[in-house]
């Protein structure tokens, strides 16, 4: 068995190539610290150090050794101090989950903050559905996802990081596009509309259904991302609704209008369907012992201390507490 004791005792004599230098250096007599030479080459099967009583000189293989062993103290030295960093939090490894229209709105942004203010701490992305970012954060899978609500929130907090306004996706060239204006529910009557799936794209499926309560539309696809609604819009396959980030997903052939409430108002970032925005959480499991997680947290967006504080998601977004969306 290699010890630390004779590696230093061999990287000493190597460089200083006279024992009794190096045992100076090492503050110790010579005796021991050629004991540890001498142990250190029956472990290791060859000769490192040809001496007499004139020279000391460094074989082929105590040459090539004497580089792995220099590398072996260098990360003996700096391991302590990387553990201790871990262990604050500065340096590790988080795992995120993200959507793709959640990428488009803030996975840059986290990811240059981190990189500016935490640049000892991996991220390793996964794109995944929220209902894939939760179930991953169950498994011990990820540490950190960005996603929509509702969740389940026995075991998850959540925190608001982003909230923009909900609009409409329109096909190029279409009436709606013509008006020129901020377009009512009533303006949807009898129109075919791509909307999303109640199970795995609840929320959004949700947002959509409540903005049309007053008008009759027709529901011609459902499906699971936003990406998909707005190239089914592209193909002439209906409208749709999606948040106003989706806007730079840069897909030809669609137009995007702001949309009001049945009275007239206008939903800017503060509104998304019933005086409630469209909003994009950070959940993590509350029993996490990751603390680069709780570092990582400290970075994130706050777009308000009032309204972005931890909340159980049924109460801050307005939907009901089940399964969750995508």
């Amino acid at each position: 068995m290699l010890t630390l004791d004779q590696i230093r005792a061999f990287v000493a004599v190597a460089e200083e190539l006279h024992f009794g230098r190096a045992a100076d250096r090492l503050r110790m007599t010579q005796p021991p610290l050629s004991r540890h030479i001498q142990k250190l080459e029956r472990s290791i099967g060859v000769t490192l150090l040809e001496r007499d009583n004139r020279r000391v000189v460094l074989t082929d293989a105590g040459r090539g050794f004497l580089e792995d062993a220099r590398r072996m103290l260098s990360l003996v030295d700096t391991a302590g101090d990387r553990a201790r960093r871990i262990a604050k939090g500065a340096a590790g490894t988080v795992r995120l989950g993200f959507t793709a229209v959640s990428a488009i709105s803030m996975l840059g942004t986290i990811l240059r903050r981190l990189t500016e203010q935490l640049p000892e701490i991996d991220v390793i992305l996964h794109e995944r559905v929220t209902a894939g970012q939760v179930d991953g954060i169950l498994r011990g899978e990820l540490d950190l996802g960005l996603a929509r609500p509702p969740f389940d929130i026995a075991t998850l907090d959540s925190r608001v990081v982003f909230r923009e306004p909900l609009c409409a996706v329109v096909p190029l060239g279409h009436p709606l596009a013509a008006l020129g204006r901020p377009l009512a529910p009533d303006d949807f009557d009898g129109l075919p509309v791509i909307s999303y799936n109640p199970v795995q794209s609840r929320y959004f499926h949700e947002l959509t259904i409540r903005f049309l309560t007053n008008a009759h539309p027709r529901i011609e696809q459902q499906v699971h991302q936003i990406l998909t609604a707005a190239l089914l819009v592209a193909a002439g396959r209906g409208v749709a609704l999606a948040p106003a980030s989706a806007r730079s997903l840069g897909i030809d052939g669609i137009v995007f209008c702001d949309l009001v409430r049945g009275g007239g108002d206008p939903l800017d970032e503060g509104d998304g369907v019933a005086g409630k925005p469209v909003e994009l959480h950070v959940i993590w499991d509350r029993g996490s012992t990751n603390p680069a997680l709780w570092r990582v947290l400290e970075l994130l967006p706050d777009p308000g201390r009032d309204d972005a504080r931890t909340v159980s998601p049924d109460t801050e977004s307005g939907l009901d507490r089940n399964p969750p969306s995508s």
